[in-house]
């Protein structure tokens, strides 16, 4: 039996990790660095929500900045600017769904800058 995405997503510590990816879906996980960001992004087509599962930090969406925590879910609407950084100790650790899916199935960036020169 495979452990729940919630848990998946706390031990994760890829800054990127495709977890599943169909024909209209996929799940990712994401694990942001003390000081680190997921980088300010305008999607088109997709609402990205941003399940919060460990951590601490702030999001932008729009020109609203607000606190996130643990148990917290932030949306990205499709066509608004947002950013979501982790502000404080430890690492932010979330898991988001795409659908449709936005990156390659499988795919794993160990930092920030992996993923930037992937795309």
């Amino acid at each position: 039996m495979t452990p729940p995405v919630v848990d998946l997503a706390r031990e994760n510590e890829e800054f990127r990790k495709g977890l599943w990816t169909g024909d209209k879906t996929q799940m990712v996980l994401m694990a942001i660095p003390e000081g680190g960001e997921i980088g300010g992004e305008v999607y088109h087509g997709n609402d990205p929500l941003l399940y919060f599962v460990a951590g601490t930090g702030v999001a932008r969406i729009g020109d609203v900045e607000m606190d996130i925590a643990n148990g917290e879910v932030g949306i990205g609407p499709s066509g608004v600017f947002h950013n979501f950084r982790n502000t404080r100790s430890g690492m932010l650790k979330l898991s988001t769904p795409y659908s449709p899916p936005e990156h390659e199935p499988g795919a794993q960036h160990a930092t920030k800058a992996e993923a930037e020169a992937d795309e």
